[in-house]
């Protein structure tokens, strides 16, 4: 039989902050937490993996919630992973150019960045032949000029000059004279808009026409033996001297190197 203390205390309503009922929970719900606790634990634990050298590495995402949310309901869709940018390779550097390389170390050019035109035009237009004759022509400049010269020892005047690299490089022997050059036999004439390198450009310098003679290089500028007291050289054709005083171009085309051959004593 109970004691008075043991009824009054069954009568006693509950008061906040008790539980509502007597029994204690069953064993499996508790399990069924902790087992939950543990496998929202170890999903939001991420496994890290070392990138490979040279590979982007993944920024994981700060955005997953709490374990103890996702035991009560939160949703969540993971948050794709951002990607580290990378810096591209620098561009191979091109081989040094020797048509520039020359006209830098003769000190008639400046440094590459200005002189890339010219080195270009001399490989991107001209043939073979007349890359190697400009290239040949180019390895005179700085030659005193000399009235009636016709080597790099003894000097060059203008026409000696293109007769004497014509020859080395082409094979091709040219008249002496630079007038007799404008009317030899297998060049043909060319405009001034349809310059290449290679070609023979003729001025009116001494006030009868093909009085002078030099050599096109390309970007407007051929490379000639001046006159008394000055050396092989590189001029602008564009400047005023030069452009009211041009009379024509000529070119020896393959057909002219064709009857070169032909016409050469056999051995």
């Amino acid at each position: 039989m109970r004691s008075v203390q043991q009824r009054a205390a069954s009568n006693t309503p509950n008061t906040p902050g008790t539980p509502s009922c007597d029994h204690p929970q069953p064993r499996w719900v508790g399990c069924l937490g902790v087992v939950l606790m543990v496998c929202a634990s170890h999903a939001s634990a991420e496994p890290t993996v070392a990138a490979p050298q040279g590979v982007a590495t993944p920024v994981a995402s700060t955005s997953r919630p709490s374990p103890q949310a996702l035991l009560e309901g939160a949703d969540w869709v993971p948050t794709p992973a951002k990607t580290a940018a990378t810096t591209p390779p620098a561009p191979p550097q091109p081989s040094e150019d020797p048509v520039l390389r020359l006209l830098v170390d003769r000190g008639l050019m400046p440094p590459p960045a200005q002189a890339t035109s010219l080195a270009g035009q001399v490989k991107d237009r001209a043939s073979d032949l007349a890359a190697d004759m400009v290239i040949a022509a180019m390895e005179f400049l700085g030659v005193p000029y000399r009235l009636g010269g016709n080597s790099a020892e003894e000097g060059f005047d203008c026409s000696g000059f293109t007769r004497h690299v014509f020859e080395n490089s082409l094979g091709l022997i040219l008249p002496r004279r630079a007038s007799e050059q404008a009317h030899a036999p297998g060049l043909v004439p060319v405009a001034r808009h349809d310059l290449k390198p290679g070609d023979l450009v003729f001025f009116n310098t001494l006030r009868r026409t093909f009085s002078h003679v030099g050599i096109y290089i390309g970007d407007d500028k051929f490379i000639h033996a001046p006159r008394s007291g000055a050396k092989v050289r590189i001029e602008d054709m564009r400047l005023n001297y030069w452009r009211q005083r041009f009379d024509g171009a000529r070119r020896a085309t393959p057909d002219t190197l064709s009857q070169r051959d032909a016409t050469a004593p056999t051995p």
